[in-house]
């Protein structure tokens, strides 16, 4: 376990928090993993809850993308509070996702985090190729970093709201003729990250299209 202090937070969406903390000199991690976390405040020390990095490994801070659910009385309500200076402990590293070739992101909501770690890896290689992302949220407004994804994969970038009806964008959930459709001679696998219940119905979509386990890589946070 380690001390860190923070140096940033800042809002992306509504109730998705960006921070920004101090790295420490032996933390090794590769893009997708997550590591645990508590805050340093009394009673919140054994309060540990897993956050995927949003950052990169050679960058010289460390960075998570967070949502918070300001009405429980929980870790990330306790997030909201929390200025530059106040101190986090970092736990241990871990996680499945790992980019492994070409294919479909299909991430929920704050499932997205992992895969904003890949992303980036992959533009600073100049490796994003064919990759495409179909992301599922709620509302429009609940989109973590719309307008990067956008600008980063163009027309490979998939928009699925449940709430809202709006022109180009799709509505309803994850189905098996949506990731059909997205299918072509460059997808090899799916990465797939987001609440348990979304997880299950897409894995289920993607047996049903023929797809092997061993092409499907995923984690449920």
């Amino acid at each position: 376990m380690e001390r860190v202090k923070i140096i940033a937070i800042t809002h992306l969406t509504h109730d998705v928090i960006k921070v920004v903390a101090e790295k420490p000199a032996t933390l090794n991690y590769q893009p997708g993993q997550a590591i645990d976390i508590s805050i340093n405040k009394q009673n919140w020390e054994q309060e540990l809850r897993a956050f995927t990095f949003t950052s990169l490994p050679n960058d010289v801070h460390i960075e998570f993308v967070i949502k918070t659910y300001p009405t429980h009385n929980g870790v990330t309500q306790q997030f909201l509070s929390l200025v530059k200076g106040d101190e986090l402990l970092i736990h241990d590293v871990f996680g499945d996702i790992t980019y492994k070739g070409e294919g479909i992101f299909i991430a929920g909501g704050a499932g997205i985090t992992p895969f904003i770690a890949i992303l980036k890896q992959l533009e600073k290689e100049n490796k994003i190729g064919n990759n495409k992302l179909i992301f599922a949220n709620k509302t429009k407004a609940d989109i973590i970093h719309e307008d990067k994804f956008q600008q980063l994969l163009g027309d490979n970038f998939i928009n699925i709201l449940s709430d809202e009806k709006i022109k180009n964008y799709e509505h309803g959930y994850i189905s098996a003729d949506l990731i059909k459709k997205h299918i072509n001679e460059h997808t090899k696998y799916f990465y797939l990250c987001g609440p348990e219940p979304m997880m299950q119905a897409v894995e289920k979509q993607l047996y049903s299209l023929g797809i092997a386990e061993s092409f499907i890589v995923k984690e449920a946070f």
